[in-house]
Protein backbone atom coordinates (compact mmCIF):
# COMPACT_ATOMS: atom_id res chain seq x y z
CA UNK A 1 0.00 0.00 0.00
CA UNK A 2 0.71 4.00 -0.78
CA UNK A 3 0.53 6.28 1.88
CA UNK A 4 -2.62 7.19 -0.05
CA UNK A 5 -4.61 3.86 0.49
CA UNK A 6 -3.14 3.57 4.46
CA UNK A 7 -4.09 6.86 4.49
CA UNK A 8 -8.09 5.70 3.22
CA UNK A 9 -7.79 2.49 5.59
CA UNK A 10 -7.03 4.16 8.88
CA UNK A 11 -9.25 7.03 7.67
CA UNK A 12 -12.41 4.22 7.04
CA UNK A 13 -11.51 2.35 10.08
CA UNK A 14 -11.44 5.33 12.16
CA UNK A 15 -14.72 6.50 10.75
CA UNK A 16 -16.70 3.12 11.78
CA UNK A 17 -15.53 3.80 15.18
CA UNK A 18 -16.28 7.07 15.61
CA UNK A 19 -19.82 6.28 14.15
CA UNK A 20 -20.73 3.47 16.64
CA UNK A 21 -19.47 5.46 19.21
CA UNK A 22 -21.76 8.16 18.43
CA UNK A 23 -24.75 6.02 18.38
CA UNK A 24 -24.18 4.42 21.35
CA UNK A 25 -23.18 6.88 23.86
CA UNK A 26 -25.66 7.28 26.48
CA UNK A 27 -27.44 4.09 25.75
CA UNK A 28 -25.59 2.10 28.39
CA UNK A 29 -28.92 2.74 31.01
CA UNK A 30 -28.46 -0.48 33.43
CA UNK A 31 -24.49 -1.00 33.77
CA UNK A 32 -25.47 -0.31 37.82
CA UNK A 33 -28.63 -2.27 38.20
CA UNK A 34 -28.97 -5.50 38.87
CA UNK A 35 -27.91 -8.88 37.18
CA UNK A 36 -30.55 -9.30 35.20
CA UNK A 37 -30.48 -5.72 34.14
CA UNK A 38 -27.02 -5.87 33.44
CA UNK A 39 -27.16 -8.52 31.76
CA UNK A 40 -29.68 -7.94 28.99
CA UNK A 41 -27.89 -4.44 28.97
CA UNK A 42 -24.81 -5.79 28.17
CA UNK A 43 -25.73 -8.94 26.27
CA UNK A 44 -28.77 -7.91 24.56
CA UNK A 45 -28.65 -4.09 23.93
CA UNK A 46 -31.29 -3.78 26.55
CA UNK A 47 -33.85 -5.11 23.70
CA UNK A 48 -33.04 -2.10 21.44
CA UNK A 49 -31.70 -3.65 18.24
CA UNK A 50 -34.03 -2.50 15.57
CA UNK A 51 -34.68 -4.60 12.38
CA UNK A 52 -31.92 -3.19 10.44
CA UNK A 53 -29.46 -3.80 13.19
CA UNK A 54 -30.36 -6.87 13.51
CA UNK A 55 -29.97 -8.18 9.91
CA UNK A 56 -26.61 -6.28 9.13
CA UNK A 57 -25.09 -7.78 12.17
CA UNK A 58 -26.42 -11.24 11.63
CA UNK A 59 -25.38 -10.74 8.35
CA UNK A 60 -21.36 -9.42 9.22
CA UNK A 61 -21.20 -11.74 11.86
CA UNK A 62 -21.65 -14.68 9.64
CA UNK A 63 -19.97 -13.04 6.73
CA UNK A 64 -16.14 -12.59 7.86
CA UNK A 65 -13.02 -13.23 5.93
CA UNK A 66 -13.26 -16.76 6.86
CA UNK A 67 -16.11 -16.97 3.93
CA UNK A 68 -14.84 -14.66 1.83
CA UNK A 69 -11.15 -15.83 1.76
CA UNK A 70 -11.68 -19.66 2.47
CA UNK A 71 -14.97 -19.59 0.53
CA UNK A 72 -13.32 -18.27 -2.84
CA UNK A 73 -10.39 -20.01 -2.19
CA UNK A 74 -11.78 -22.88 -3.05
CA UNK A 75 -12.33 -21.58 -6.42
CA UNK A 76 -15.52 -23.61 -7.02
CA UNK A 77 -19.23 -22.47 -7.17
CA UNK A 78 -20.19 -25.46 -5.62
CA UNK A 79 -19.76 -24.33 -2.29
CA UNK A 80 -22.34 -21.67 -3.06
CA UNK A 81 -24.69 -23.92 -1.55
CA UNK A 82 -23.31 -23.50 2.33
CA UNK A 83 -25.11 -19.89 1.45
CA UNK A 84 -28.06 -20.98 -0.15
CA UNK A 85 -28.96 -23.05 2.50
CA UNK A 86 -28.70 -20.72 5.33
CA UNK A 87 -31.62 -19.13 3.70
CA UNK A 88 -33.81 -22.04 4.82
CA UNK A 89 -31.66 -21.70 8.29
CA UNK A 90 -32.57 -18.33 8.77
CA UNK A 91 -36.40 -18.98 8.32
CA UNK A 92 -36.16 -21.68 10.90
CA UNK A 93 -34.56 -19.18 13.14
CA UNK A 94 -37.66 -16.46 12.49
CA UNK A 95 -40.56 -18.67 12.60
CA UNK A 96 -39.70 -21.71 14.75
CA UNK A 97 -37.09 -20.86 17.22
CA UNK A 98 -37.55 -16.82 17.83
CA UNK A 99 -41.31 -17.31 19.02
CA UNK A 100 -40.03 -19.75 21.91
CA UNK A 101 -36.72 -17.62 22.96
CA UNK A 102 -39.19 -14.69 23.26
CA UNK A 103 -42.00 -16.52 25.25
CA UNK A 104 -39.64 -17.69 27.41
CA UNK A 105 -37.68 -14.34 27.46
CA UNK A 106 -34.49 -15.79 26.79
CA UNK A 107 -30.34 -13.92 27.67
CA UNK A 108 -28.81 -17.29 26.20
CA UNK A 109 -30.02 -19.82 23.48
CA UNK A 110 -29.10 -22.17 26.32
CA UNK A 111 -31.48 -20.75 28.73
CA UNK A 112 -34.52 -22.19 26.89
CA UNK A 113 -33.40 -25.59 27.72
CA UNK A 114 -32.79 -25.13 31.45
CA UNK A 115 -36.29 -23.98 31.26
CA UNK A 116 -37.63 -27.20 29.24
CA UNK A 117 -35.57 -29.31 31.11
CA UNK A 118 -35.86 -27.63 34.38
CA UNK A 119 -32.12 -28.58 35.06
CA UNK A 120 -29.56 -25.98 34.86
CA UNK A 121 -26.60 -28.66 33.95
CA UNK A 122 -27.51 -28.76 30.35
CA UNK A 123 -27.48 -25.50 30.01
CA UNK A 124 -24.21 -25.58 31.37
CA UNK A 125 -22.77 -28.76 29.69
CA UNK A 126 -23.85 -27.35 26.01
CA UNK A 127 -22.30 -23.50 26.80
CA UNK A 128 -19.38 -25.41 27.58
CA UNK A 129 -19.44 -26.80 24.34
CA UNK A 130 -20.21 -23.69 22.44
CA UNK A 131 -17.19 -21.71 24.46
CA UNK A 132 -15.15 -25.01 22.87
CA UNK A 133 -16.04 -24.42 19.52
CA UNK A 134 -15.95 -20.57 19.71
CA UNK A 135 -12.39 -20.76 20.90
CA UNK A 136 -11.01 -24.05 19.48
CA UNK A 137 -12.38 -23.32 16.08
CA UNK A 138 -14.28 -19.96 15.08
CA UNK A 139 -11.89 -17.51 16.53
CA UNK A 140 -8.37 -18.46 15.80
CA UNK A 141 -10.37 -19.52 12.22
CA UNK A 142 -10.92 -15.49 11.97
CA UNK A 143 -8.10 -14.38 12.95
CA UNK A 144 -5.91 -16.23 10.70
CA UNK A 145 -8.42 -15.44 7.75
CA UNK A 146 -8.27 -11.85 7.94
CA UNK A 147 -4.21 -12.37 8.34
CA UNK A 148 -4.11 -14.28 5.06
CA UNK A 149 -6.09 -12.09 2.95
CA UNK A 150 -4.22 -8.68 4.03
CA UNK A 151 -0.83 -10.69 3.09
CA UNK A 152 -2.48 -11.26 0.12
CA UNK A 153 -3.67 -8.53 -0.72
CA UNK A 154 -0.52 -6.49 -0.45
CA UNK A 155 1.71 -9.34 -2.28
CA UNK A 156 3.51 -9.95 1.88
CA UNK A 157 5.15 -13.02 2.63
CA UNK A 158 2.58 -15.15 4.22
CA UNK A 159 4.70 -16.95 6.64
CA UNK A 160 3.84 -17.69 10.22
CA UNK A 161 5.28 -14.37 12.01
CA UNK A 162 3.57 -12.24 9.32
CA UNK A 163 0.05 -14.15 10.07
CA UNK A 164 0.57 -14.04 13.87
CA UNK A 165 1.20 -10.13 13.44
CA UNK A 166 -1.36 -8.95 11.86
CA UNK A 167 -3.98 -11.40 14.25
CA UNK A 168 -3.35 -9.60 17.07
CA UNK A 169 -3.76 -6.40 16.04
CA UNK A 170 -7.39 -7.87 14.67
CA UNK A 171 -7.41 -9.48 18.38
CA UNK A 172 -6.74 -6.35 19.88
CA UNK A 173 -9.36 -4.19 18.25
CA UNK A 174 -11.89 -6.68 17.91
CA UNK A 175 -11.66 -7.71 21.71
CA UNK A 176 -11.71 -4.05 22.20
CA UNK A 177 -15.19 -3.04 20.63
CA UNK A 178 -16.56 -6.71 22.55
CA UNK A 179 -15.48 -5.40 25.89
CA UNK A 180 -16.06 -1.63 26.01
CA UNK A 181 -19.57 -1.74 23.89
CA UNK A 182 -21.31 -4.91 24.49
CA UNK A 183 -23.29 -6.03 21.86
CA UNK A 184 -25.12 -2.82 20.67
CA UNK A 185 -21.79 -1.38 19.77
CA UNK A 186 -20.79 -4.64 18.19
CA UNK A 187 -24.36 -4.63 16.19
CA UNK A 188 -23.99 -1.16 15.19
CA UNK A 189 -20.79 -1.55 14.26
CA UNK A 190 -21.93 -4.72 12.21
CA UNK A 191 -24.25 -3.09 9.99
CA UNK A 192 -22.06 0.16 9.23
CA UNK A 193 -19.33 -2.06 8.27
CA UNK A 194 -21.67 -4.44 6.48
CA UNK A 195 -22.68 -1.27 4.07
CA UNK A 196 -19.28 -0.95 2.90
CA UNK A 197 -17.86 -4.24 2.94
CA UNK A 198 -21.17 -5.91 0.90
CA UNK A 199 -20.76 -2.89 -1.90
CA UNK A 200 -17.31 -3.36 -1.96
CA UNK A 201 -17.44 -7.13 -2.40
CA UNK A 202 -20.20 -6.67 -5.14
CA UNK A 203 -17.68 -4.22 -6.73
CA UNK A 204 -15.32 -6.58 -7.14
CA UNK A 205 -17.53 -9.15 -8.78
CA UNK A 206 -18.45 -7.10 -11.56
CA UNK A 207 -14.95 -6.26 -11.95
CA UNK A 208 -13.75 -9.41 -11.70
CA UNK A 209 -16.13 -10.44 -14.65
CA UNK A 210 -15.22 -7.16 -16.51
CA UNK A 211 -11.57 -8.34 -16.73
CA UNK A 212 -12.20 -12.04 -18.13
CA UNK A 213 -15.04 -10.21 -20.45
CA UNK A 214 -17.98 -12.51 -18.92
CA UNK A 215 -16.35 -15.40 -20.56
CA UNK A 216 -15.70 -18.98 -18.54
CA UNK A 217 -14.24 -20.61 -21.22
CA UNK A 218 -11.47 -23.07 -20.54
CA UNK A 219 -12.72 -23.08 -16.85
CA UNK A 220 -13.47 -26.98 -15.89
CA UNK A 221 -16.86 -28.24 -15.72
CA UNK A 222 -16.83 -29.43 -12.18
CA UNK A 223 -15.64 -25.86 -10.94
CA UNK A 224 -19.12 -23.84 -12.48
CA UNK A 225 -21.06 -27.33 -11.35
CA UNK A 226 -23.87 -26.69 -8.30
CA UNK A 227 -24.22 -30.67 -8.78
CA UNK A 228 -21.51 -32.32 -6.71
CA UNK A 229 -20.11 -35.67 -7.26
CA UNK A 230 -19.58 -38.14 -4.63
CA UNK A 231 -15.68 -36.92 -4.75
CA UNK A 232 -16.77 -33.68 -4.59
CA UNK A 233 -16.79 -31.45 -0.99
CA UNK A 234 -20.44 -31.42 -1.01
CA UNK A 235 -22.14 -34.24 -3.01
CA UNK A 236 -25.29 -33.58 -4.32
CA UNK A 237 -26.92 -36.01 -1.84
CA UNK A 238 -25.82 -34.31 0.95
CA UNK A 239 -27.83 -31.71 0.63
CA UNK A 240 -30.51 -33.63 1.65
CA UNK A 241 -29.24 -35.07 4.53
CA UNK A 242 -26.77 -33.18 7.14
CA UNK A 243 -26.96 -30.28 5.25
CA UNK A 244 -30.42 -28.94 6.43
CA UNK A 245 -29.52 -29.72 10.03
CA UNK A 246 -26.14 -28.11 10.13
CA UNK A 247 -28.01 -24.70 9.25
CA UNK A 248 -30.27 -25.10 11.56
CA UNK A 249 -28.11 -25.42 14.24
CA UNK A 250 -25.88 -22.48 13.43
CA UNK A 251 -28.59 -19.84 12.78
CA UNK A 252 -31.09 -21.09 15.31
CA UNK A 253 -29.15 -22.18 18.18
CA UNK A 254 -25.56 -20.69 18.41
CA UNK A 255 -25.55 -17.68 20.57
CA UNK A 256 -23.58 -15.89 18.12
CA UNK A 257 -26.02 -15.76 15.40
CA UNK A 258 -29.60 -15.62 17.39
CA UNK A 259 -28.11 -13.00 20.20
CA UNK A 260 -28.97 -10.54 17.75
CA UNK A 261 -32.52 -11.69 16.64
CA UNK A 262 -33.06 -12.06 20.93
CA UNK A 263 -32.23 -8.19 21.16
CA UNK A 264 -34.74 -6.43 19.22
CA UNK A 265 -37.92 -5.00 21.12
CA UNK A 266 -40.48 -7.22 19.82
CA UNK A 267 -40.38 -10.73 18.00
CA UNK A 268 -42.12 -9.10 15.10
CA UNK A 269 -39.18 -6.63 14.70
CA UNK A 270 -36.72 -9.32 15.31
CA UNK A 271 -38.24 -11.39 12.70
CA UNK A 272 -37.56 -8.62 10.18
CA UNK A 273 -34.41 -8.56 10.78
CA UNK A 274 -33.79 -12.25 10.01
CA UNK A 275 -35.78 -11.98 6.87
CA UNK A 276 -34.45 -8.72 5.62
CA UNK A 277 -30.58 -11.11 6.14
CA UNK A 278 -32.18 -13.72 4.79
CA UNK A 279 -32.83 -11.82 1.66
CA UNK A 280 -29.14 -10.65 1.42
CA UNK A 281 -28.00 -14.38 1.69
CA UNK A 282 -29.94 -14.61 -1.27
CA UNK A 283 -29.23 -12.62 -3.20
CA UNK A 284 -25.92 -10.85 -2.87
CA UNK A 285 -24.05 -12.95 -0.68
CA UNK A 286 -23.27 -16.08 -2.71
CA UNK A 287 -22.27 -14.39 -5.82
CA UNK A 288 -19.48 -13.05 -3.74
CA UNK A 289 -18.28 -15.61 -2.07
CA UNK A 290 -17.24 -17.89 -5.09
CA UNK A 291 -17.62 -15.58 -8.47
CA UNK A 292 -14.15 -13.83 -7.58
CA UNK A 293 -12.35 -17.13 -7.22
CA UNK A 294 -13.58 -18.67 -10.18
CA UNK A 295 -12.20 -15.54 -12.36
CA UNK A 296 -9.01 -15.80 -9.85
CA UNK A 297 -8.75 -19.39 -11.81
CA UNK A 298 -9.13 -18.30 -15.08
CA UNK A 299 -6.90 -15.39 -14.54
CA UNK A 300 -4.23 -17.18 -12.68
CA UNK A 301 -4.81 -20.51 -12.35
CA UNK A 302 -5.02 -22.90 -9.14
CA UNK A 303 -4.16 -20.86 -6.27
CA UNK A 304 -2.89 -22.10 -3.35
CA UNK A 305 -3.35 -21.06 0.48
CA UNK A 306 -6.67 -19.79 -0.26
CA UNK A 307 -4.87 -16.86 -1.81
CA UNK A 308 -7.46 -15.96 -4.85
CA UNK A 309 -9.59 -13.58 -3.15
CA UNK A 310 -6.82 -11.48 -1.73
CA UNK A 311 -5.37 -12.12 -5.55
CA UNK A 312 -7.90 -10.85 -7.53
CA UNK A 313 -8.73 -7.85 -5.06
CA UNK A 314 -4.84 -6.82 -5.94
CA UNK A 315 -5.51 -7.55 -9.96
CA UNK A 316 -9.20 -5.61 -10.77
CA UNK A 317 -9.35 -2.86 -7.83
CA UNK A 318 -7.92 0.58 -8.59
CA UNK A 319 -6.06 0.98 -6.33
CA UNK A 320 -7.04 4.22 -4.48
CA UNK A 321 -9.85 1.56 -3.55
CA UNK A 322 -7.71 -0.84 -1.84
CA UNK A 323 -7.18 0.65 1.15
CA UNK A 324 -11.05 1.07 1.32
CA UNK A 325 -11.50 -2.75 0.52
CA UNK A 326 -8.54 -3.66 3.34
CA UNK A 327 -10.63 -1.20 5.60
CA UNK A 328 -13.88 -2.97 4.78
CA UNK A 329 -12.85 -6.79 4.86
CA UNK A 330 -10.65 -5.54 8.25
CA UNK A 331 -14.23 -4.15 9.73
CA UNK A 332 -15.47 -7.56 8.21
CA UNK A 333 -12.88 -9.76 10.42
CA UNK A 334 -13.20 -7.33 13.09
CA UNK A 335 -17.45 -8.03 13.62
CA UNK A 336 -17.34 -11.74 13.73
CA UNK A 337 -14.32 -11.43 16.08
CA UNK A 338 -16.11 -9.56 18.40
CA UNK A 339 -19.28 -11.25 18.02
CA UNK A 340 -18.00 -14.53 18.75
CA UNK A 341 -15.87 -12.71 21.67
CA UNK A 342 -19.19 -10.85 23.27
CA UNK A 343 -21.48 -14.47 23.03
CA UNK A 344 -18.70 -15.92 24.92
CA UNK A 345 -18.73 -13.70 27.27
CA UNK A 346 -23.11 -14.06 27.61
CA UNK A 347 -22.63 -17.73 27.76
CA UNK A 348 -19.98 -18.01 30.41
CA UNK A 349 -21.56 -15.54 32.78
CA UNK A 350 -24.90 -16.02 32.31
CA UNK A 351 -24.79 -19.86 31.91
CA UNK A 352 -21.70 -20.78 34.21
CA UNK A 353 -20.51 -18.47 36.19
CA UNK A 354 -23.86 -17.11 37.91
CA UNK A 355 -25.08 -20.29 38.59
CA UNK A 356 -22.10 -22.16 39.96
CA UNK A 357 -20.17 -19.82 41.24
CA UNK A 358 -21.59 -16.47 42.11
CA UNK A 359 -23.70 -13.52 40.54
CA UNK A 360 -21.12 -10.93 39.25
CA UNK A 361 -21.26 -7.66 40.65
CA UNK A 362 -20.53 -6.22 37.47
CA UNK A 363 -21.10 -8.17 34.33
CA UNK A 364 -19.26 -5.89 31.93
CA UNK A 365 -16.00 -6.12 33.98
CA UNK A 366 -16.59 -10.25 33.91
CA UNK A 367 -17.15 -9.86 30.72
CA UNK A 368 -14.29 -8.23 29.87
CA UNK A 369 -12.06 -10.88 31.63
CA UNK A 370 -13.74 -13.87 29.62
CA UNK A 371 -13.12 -12.00 26.62
CA UNK A 372 -9.57 -11.24 27.00
CA UNK A 373 -8.55 -14.76 27.92
CA UNK A 374 -10.60 -16.16 24.81
CA UNK A 375 -8.55 -13.57 22.69
CA UNK A 376 -5.48 -14.83 24.12
CA UNK A 377 -5.83 -18.49 23.79
CA UNK A 378 -7.69 -18.06 20.26
CA UNK A 379 -4.16 -16.56 19.25
CA UNK A 380 -2.09 -19.49 20.25
CA UNK A 381 -4.35 -21.84 18.26
CA UNK A 382 -3.59 -19.49 14.83
CA UNK A 383 -0.75 -21.94 13.37
CA UNK A 384 -3.04 -24.87 13.62
CA UNK A 385 -5.41 -22.99 11.33
CA UNK A 386 -2.56 -21.66 9.18
CA UNK A 387 -1.61 -25.41 8.13
CA UNK A 388 -4.92 -26.38 7.13
CA UNK A 389 -5.29 -27.03 2.83
CA UNK A 390 -9.17 -25.32 3.18
CA UNK A 391 -10.50 -23.31 6.24
CA UNK A 392 -14.30 -23.59 5.50
CA UNK A 393 -14.05 -27.61 4.45
CA UNK A 394 -11.91 -28.08 8.27
CA UNK A 395 -14.00 -25.39 10.08
CA UNK A 396 -17.45 -27.11 8.95
CA UNK A 397 -16.08 -30.89 9.62
CA UNK A 398 -14.65 -29.91 13.16
CA UNK A 399 -17.68 -28.30 13.90
CA UNK A 400 -20.05 -31.37 13.72
CA UNK A 401 -18.01 -32.55 16.84
CA UNK A 402 -20.05 -29.58 18.49
CA UNK A 403 -23.14 -28.56 16.22
CA UNK A 404 -25.59 -32.17 16.13
CA UNK A 405 -25.04 -32.98 19.96
CA UNK A 406 -25.82 -29.61 20.66
CA UNK A 407 -28.78 -29.44 18.19
CA UNK A 408 -30.28 -32.97 19.79
CA UNK A 409 -30.41 -31.52 22.90
CA UNK A 410 -33.09 -28.23 21.48
CA UNK A 411 -34.81 -31.09 19.59
CA UNK A 412 -35.38 -33.24 22.10
CA UNK A 413 -36.05 -30.55 24.79
CA UNK A 414 -38.50 -29.19 22.16
CA UNK A 415 -40.34 -31.78 20.75
CA UNK A 416 -40.68 -34.33 23.59
CA UNK A 417 -41.85 -33.75 27.37
CA UNK A 418 -41.30 -36.02 30.50
CA UNK A 419 -37.43 -36.75 29.17
CA UNK A 420 -34.69 -36.39 32.13
CA UNK A 421 -31.95 -34.05 31.46
CA UNK A 422 -29.27 -36.70 32.14
CA UNK A 423 -30.81 -38.49 29.54
CA UNK A 424 -30.39 -35.53 26.98
CA UNK A 425 -26.87 -35.52 28.37
CA UNK A 426 -26.01 -38.90 27.66
CA UNK A 427 -27.23 -38.38 24.14
CA UNK A 428 -24.80 -34.90 23.52
CA UNK A 429 -21.89 -36.87 25.03
CA UNK A 430 -22.43 -40.11 22.86
CA UNK A 431 -22.90 -37.76 19.25
CA UNK A 432 -19.69 -36.13 20.40
CA UNK A 433 -17.85 -39.45 20.52
CA UNK A 434 -19.65 -41.06 17.53
CA UNK A 435 -19.12 -38.17 15.33
CA UNK A 436 -15.25 -37.85 16.07
CA UNK A 437 -14.96 -41.71 15.34
CA UNK A 438 -17.07 -41.17 11.78
CA UNK A 439 -15.12 -38.31 10.97
CA UNK A 440 -11.85 -39.17 12.01
CA UNK A 441 -11.49 -43.10 11.68
CA UNK A 442 -14.07 -44.97 10.35
CA UNK A 443 -15.24 -42.26 7.34
CA UNK A 444 -17.89 -44.36 5.89
CA UNK A 445 -19.41 -41.66 3.75
CA UNK A 446 -19.17 -38.12 3.68
CA UNK A 447 -19.03 -35.87 6.82
CA UNK A 448 -22.08 -33.94 6.25
CA UNK A 449 -23.89 -37.80 6.41
CA UNK A 450 -22.30 -38.55 9.14
CA UNK A 451 -23.64 -35.14 10.72
CA UNK A 452 -26.92 -36.60 9.86
CA UNK A 453 -26.53 -40.08 11.31
CA UNK A 454 -25.22 -38.38 14.16
CA UNK A 455 -28.06 -36.19 15.28
CA UNK A 456 -30.69 -39.05 14.60
CA UNK A 457 -28.35 -41.53 17.16
CA UNK A 458 -28.31 -38.57 19.63
CA UNK A 459 -31.94 -38.14 19.70
CA UNK A 460 -32.68 -42.27 20.14
CA UNK A 461 -29.90 -42.46 22.54
CA UNK A 462 -31.49 -40.00 24.63
CA UNK A 463 -34.77 -41.10 24.56
CA UNK A 464 -33.59 -44.95 24.84
CA UNK A 465 -31.60 -43.96 28.45
CA UNK A 466 -34.55 -41.71 29.42
CA UNK A 467 -36.38 -44.82 29.07
CA UNK A 468 -34.05 -47.84 30.37
CA UNK A 469 -32.02 -45.32 32.57
CA UNK A 470 -34.02 -43.47 34.46
CA UNK A 471 -37.18 -45.26 33.91
CA UNK A 472 -39.61 -42.33 32.19
CA UNK A 473 -41.23 -42.61 28.73
CA UNK A 474 -40.78 -39.29 26.57
CA UNK A 475 -44.16 -38.34 25.01
CA UNK A 476 -43.95 -36.27 22.34
CA UNK A 477 -45.41 -32.62 22.78
CA UNK A 478 -47.00 -30.41 20.22
CA UNK A 479 -47.35 -27.61 22.45
CA UNK A 480 -44.58 -25.93 24.38
CA UNK A 481 -44.61 -26.38 28.17
CA UNK A 482 -45.00 -23.22 29.88
CA UNK A 483 -41.74 -21.85 31.96
CA UNK A 484 -40.46 -23.52 35.02
CA UNK A 485 -41.00 -22.90 38.35
CA UNK A 486 -38.47 -19.83 39.59
CA UNK A 487 -36.71 -22.17 41.71
CA UNK A 488 -35.73 -24.59 38.85
CA UNK A 489 -33.94 -21.80 37.53
CA UNK A 490 -32.07 -21.13 40.34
Amino acid sequence: MDSLQVAVFLGITALIAFATYIHCRGQRANVEGGVKDQERDYFLANGGLAWYFVAGSITLTNLSTDQLVSMNGNQMLLVAWWELAAVVGLFILAFVFLPVYYRNNCTTTTELLQRKYSDKHIRALISLLFLLGNLFIFLPAILYGGSRFFLSLLGLDGGLENIMLISIILAVVGAAYAIFGGLRAVAVSDTYSGVLILSLAVLVVILALQAIDYDFSGIPAERLTLIGDDASDIPWHTLLTGMIFIQTFYWSTNQTITQRAMASPTIWEAQKGVLAAAAIRLLIVPLIVVVPGIVAYKMFGDVPSDGAYGQIVGAVLPSWLSGAFAAALFAAALTSFNSILNASAALYVCDMHESYIAKPKSVARLGAIVSVLMSVLALALVPFWAVQESLINTVQQLYGLLSMPILSAFIVGLVFRNVEARAAMIGVVFGVVFYGYWSMVWQPAHYIHGMAVTLILCVAVSLLANLIVFGQRAQLSLRHREQAAPEALS
